[in-house]
């Protein structure tokens, strides 16, 4: 069997690409063995296109007030139990402000879907600020799905990059994963739109979601193939307890390392992130992750009065560390597997 799956993993590497069966048959056939084959070949594709520079971007997490009620999110509009908070223009700045001083030149501003305080325009204005504060810097966006003009007078504005994760590829686990009112069909929509709009886009899904299975994961694959995007944000599913998924089985850590590794051959010059998810389920994770074929980690720049409020899921890593411990710990990690932060926007090439 072991034989069969590194085939499919040396065809991967070469034509970048499997049938849906292929792939069903690599998530259900690997080993730790295969997994680390997989991770040797896509870590040289990442030397390869990469050097052993890792970029790293600045997230502020600006709002955890969201008007959907995603049945996985500990943001959900339902969780009474959220202490909920929002930033102010200045105090966004100001954490781009200081990420700069520590070498940040991509910002990430994510929030849940909170349009009614700050609006597409409100987004804008700010977008435009940090680029005239600081014009060697990326802006990406992180706000969920939003229409078309929403997303066009943003990147007018100059927001470079958007992630927007599918989730998944499958409409009928998608509907098992939201609620009646959100439409998988909208958030495809949007991930057009943006790749239209000249963002550069992200996608992802979560590994381990409940009731997902390897037809589903097969369909992700497939989906991102087709797509092409520009990153790839995956991590493994971490229930949080004032979600209906609370006694949820939480997402494999070995399988969210394949899944990595099966994307950077699949798609060797994407933007990878070893997620904060990841470095959650497993202390060395992101460590891991970039052994595994990522070259991109997210360290936090929110307050840290508001970090453990902004709670998707429980036991979330960094809510205490200062921006800067954050960033002189995530060089200290990078040197000790043998890599660098660079200090760049880091765009997609």
């Amino acid at each position: 069997m072991s034989d069969r799956i590194k085939g499919l993993i040396d065809k991967l590497e070469t034509e970048h690409t499997l049938k849906k069966e292929e792939w069903v048959e690599l998530f259900d056939g690997y080993t730790d063995e295969t997994r680390e084959y997989a991770a040797k070949k896509a870590r040289g594709v990442s030397l390869e296109n990469f050097g052993n520079k890792i970029y790293i971007r600045g997230i502020v997490e600006f709002s955890n007030v969201c008007k959907n009620d995603c049945l996985y999110c500990g943001i959900r509009a339902s969780n009474k139990n959220a202490q909920r908070y929002r930033l102010t223009d200045e105090e966004i700045l100001s954490c781009c402000d200081e990420g700069y001083e520590y070498g940040f030149r991509t910002f990430v501003l994510q929030s849940g879907e909170d349009y009614n305080e700050y609006p597409a325009k409100r987004i804008a204005d700010i977008v435009a600020r940090i680029k005239q504060n600081h014009p060697d810097c990326a802006v990406t966006l992180s706000l969920g799905e939003m229409e078309y003009d929403d997303l066009k007078l943003m990147r007018e504005a100059g927001a470079d990059r958007y992630l927007l994760r599918h989730e998944t590829a499958t409409k009928s686990l998608y509907e098992k994963l939201h609620p009646e009112k959100m439409s998988f069909e909208h958030r495809m929509t949007c991930l057009k739109w943006l790749k239209e709009l000249g963002y550069q886009t992200g996608a992802g899904m979560m590994i381990g979601a409940p009731y997902q299975t390897s037809e589903d994961l097969a369909d992700d694959m497939l989906f991102l193939h087709d797509f092409k995007p520009e990153m790839i944000g995956t991590g493994p599913f971490l229930p949080h307890k004032d979600t209906p998924f609370k006694d949820m089985q939480k997402g494999s850590y070995e399988l969210t390392l394949f899944v990595l590794s099966l994307c950077r051959l699949m798609l060797p010059r994407v933007l990878l992130p070893a997620t904060t998810a990841l470095g959650t389920i497993r202390p060395n994770g992101r460590e891991q992750g970039v052994l595994a074929g990522a070259n991109v980690i997210m360290p936090n720049l929110s307050p840290t009065a508001v970090r453990k409020k902004y709670m998707l899921y429980d036991g979330k890593i960094c809510t205490e560390d200062s921006s800067s411990e954050c960033r002189n710990c995530l060089s200290a990690r990078m040197k000790r597997i043998g890599y660098e932060i660079e200090v760049s926007r880091g765009d997609y090439k």
